[in-house]
């Protein structure tokens, strides 16, 4: 009995030997898996995002914007453009809504801009706005009274338009406070426009 026992002693050893080593191979083998497999699984450091529509230092859509501004006449300060040219109310426009189109638009063409509206001079930032035009466009408002250029002024400082009834209602020059200037109105060649002040704008919409 004691011979059996120790005849499979040795055997016993070497297969448990054995076993001991494929065991730990094993494991190794399935350490190294698994250790691979969390390596490869292990998610990317995530992307900066993106904003929908491009960057947030995309530049806005381009546009001209427009530069109000007055001059000085005999019946004193008036709204003209950036350029010097005058620009004038219709008493037959509603508040900020106009009523000359077609031939009249033609003949009055309406003061408009496709970008901000600046204010310089003694023009009073608050009285300035825009409205949409029924027939596209965007057209810019002083004080409720749309604005327009008349196609009989050809160089800066003209006020031919000054007192016309054409089209059924008077047009007058608009001064800095949103009134209309109604007397008659002459301005000495090359009269500079009045002092300006510190600049401010207006988006188009407002």
């Amino acid at each position: 009995m004691s011979a059996s026992v120790g005849s499979l002693t040795p055997g016993t050893t070497r297969v448990g030997a054995g076993l001991t080593v494929a065991l730990g191979a094993a494991l190794l083998t399935a350490a190294c898996g698994s250790s691979g497999s969390a390596s490869s699984s292990a998610p990317a450091s995530p992307a900066a995002a993106t904003p929908a529509g491009g960057s947030a230092g995309a530049a806005a859509a381009g546009g001209s914007g427009l530069v109000m501004t007055t001059k000085s006449g005999s019946a004193g300060a008036f709204l003209t453009n950036g350029s010097g040219r005058t620009v004038y109310l219709w008493t037959k426009d509603g508040k900020n809504s106009s009523a000359c189109a077609g031939a009249c638009a033609g003949a009055w063409p309406p003061v408009t801009t496709t970008g901000p509206v600046t204010a310089t001079g003694g023009v009073v930032m608050a009285d300035l706005s825009t409205i949409s035009k029924p027939g596209g466009g965007t057209q810019v408002v002083y004080d409720g009274h749309p604005l327009y250029y008349f196609s009989g002024d050809s160089g800066p400082g003209q006020v031919n338009g000054q007192g016309s009834d054409g089209f059924g209602a008077k047009w007058w020059l608009v001064d800095p406070a949103g009134t209309s200037i109604t007397g008659a109105v002459t301005v000495s060649p090359g009269a500079t426009p009045s002092a300006p002040a510190p600049s401010t704008s207006v988006p188009v919409g407002y």
